[in-house]
């Protein structure tokens, strides 16, 4: 059978598969597990983040595959899911809570193919078997909202329950300070706030010539 199409379709065809084969290559080297540290808490991964890490995990006996600082942190590669779990637990000790350190799977594609943005399929939560969120709470910061919401919500109950006070503010040692002239004033308050907010602790108490509720979560 005789090619009836032009030399320069064919060409075009061979170099058609040889570019999808070279695209393709990046799906036969697979994964290397590794840690992602990224920035937290004003901290920047730098040059000096990436000289501490490499210090560290020599201290510790552990030999990373490679260490990349890329835009969106340092990536920093293993040869096996053992040393990448004791690496985490080393530096998680280490930097404390500056960074976040995620554990994650990085394309093993050579540097020469990387260089040509050819980059392997990525599989979806669905094939690589879902995902695992771990969610962190500022306990601190979620109390100190806590206290400032109760500190309008006192002044607005006692207000329409006509109970004089003198101040409604947050303490310094925790909690939530109302004071009173009056003991009566005190105790009318205490009776009101209990029955209002039965989740909180009330502390009555008496300083110099004035008197205190302090209100604890």
């Amino acid at each position: 059978m005789i090619n009836q199409y032009p030399w320069w379709k064919n060409l075009l065809i061979v170099v058609v598969i040889a570019v999808s084969a070279l695209y393709a290559l990046p799906n036969l080297y697979g994964e290397d597990p590794a840690l992602q540290i990224s920035s937290s808490h004003g901290s920047k991964v730098t040059d000096v983040t990436v000289g501490d890490v490499r210090k560290d995990l020599e201290r510790a006996g552990i030999k990373p595959k490679a260490m990349d600082l890329e835009p969106q942190g340092l990536v920093v590669r293993f040869a096996n899911t053992e040393d990448q779990l004791k690496a985490r637990d080393r530096l998680e000790r280490a930097l404390e809570n500056n960074y976040t350190i995620a554990l994650n799977l990085a394309p093993s594609t050579p540097g020469w193919l990387r260089s040509l943005n050819a980059q392997p399929m990525y599989l979806g939560l669905d094939l690589r078997g879902g995902v695992h969120f771990l969610m962190e709470v500022d306990t601190d910061a979620a109390v100190a909202l806590a206290e400032e919401r109760y500190v309008d919500d006192f002044r607005a109950l006692l207000r329409e329950n006509r109970v004089h006070y003198l101040t409604v503010s947050r303490a310094s040692a925790g909690g939530v300070d109302i004071k009173f002239r009056s003991a009566e004033e005190q105790q009318q308050a205490q009776a009101l706030i209990h029955k209002e907010f039965r989740d909180l602790v009330l502390t009555a108490e008496q300083r110099g010539d004035a008197f205190y509720i302090n209100a604890h979560l």
